[in-house]
C-alpha cells in the first residue's frame, strides 16, 4: 500500500464536493454519453441479467440505459441491515416499483422478486472514484465490500472520467473490479 496525502475519508469528502460542483446540464450530458458508451459495448449488448444502481448524489445517471433496454433483466439493490439484497425491477413500471430507502437512495420495493445471483452477466457498480488498478472508493458503508467477494458477473465501476484516478488508497478487504466505465472509455 502506498502512502497517500489523504485518507480515504478525506479523499471521499474532496471528491464528493467536486462532484457536487458539476452543473446539472453537464451532469446530464456526461451521463448520456456514458450510457451511449455502455450501450455500444459488446459485453453489455450480450448481457441479459444486469445489476445496477439508481443515481444518488450526482452519480452517473444510468436511467437512459434501462429505458433503451427494458427487456434485459435489471436488478437493483436494497440495503437490509448491513447487506445488499437484489430485486428484479420491471423498467416499464419503474416508478411504482421503487421507494426511497434508509439512506435516501431509490431502492426496489421489498415484495419484488429476488434476482438469481448465480446467473448475473454484468454488475454496474457506483463509486465515488475508481483507479487504474480497478479499485473503487465507495461511500464508506462497506455494503459493496461485503457483497462483491462472493458475487458473479463482470464487475464494472461507473464514474465520470475526472473520478478515474491513477491510484486511490486501499484496504485489505477492497476487491478490484474488472472494468471501469466512464463517458470517455471503458477501461478493461
Amino acid at each position: 500500500m502506498t502512502d497517500f496525502p489523504q485518507t480515504k475519508k478525506q479523499l471521499r469528502r474532496t471528491l464528493l464536493n467536486q462532484r457536487r460542483q458539476i452543473p446539472h446540464e453537464i451532469w446530464q450530458q456526461k451521463s448520456q454519453v456514458l450510457c451511449d458508451r455502455l450501450s455500444d459495448w459488446q459485453i453489455f449488448q450480450q448481457a441479459r441479467n444486469i445489476l445496477t444502481f439508481s443515481s444518488f448524489r450526482q452519480e452517473p445517471d444510468l436511467s437512459p440505459l434501462w429505458q433503451i433496454f427494458p427487456d434485459k433483466n435489471w436488478g437493483f439493490s436494497r440495503c437490509v441491515e448491513k447487506d445488499l439484497v437484489w430485486h428484479q425491477v420491471a423498467i416499464a413500471d419503474f416508478n411504482n416499483n421503487m421507494r426511497s430507502g434508509a439512506f435516501g437512495i431509490l431502492e426496489p420495493r421489498h415484495d419484488l422478486p429476488l434476482m438469481d445471483l448465480q446467473n448475473i452477466d454484468l454488475i454496474l457498480i457506483p463509486a465515488v472514484a475508481c483507479d487504474r488498478r480497478g479499485y473503487r472508493l465507495g461511500y464508506g458503508g462497506g455494503f459493496y465490500d461485503r457483497w462483491l467477494p462472493n458475487s458473479t458477473g463482470l464487475k464494472v465501476g461507473i464514474v465520470f472520467e475526472e473520478f478515474y484516478l491513477d491510484e486511490i488508497p486501499i484496504d485489505i478487504w477492497d476487491v478490484p473490479l474488472e472494468a471501469i466505465g466512464t463517458e470517455s472509455m471503458i477501461y478493461c
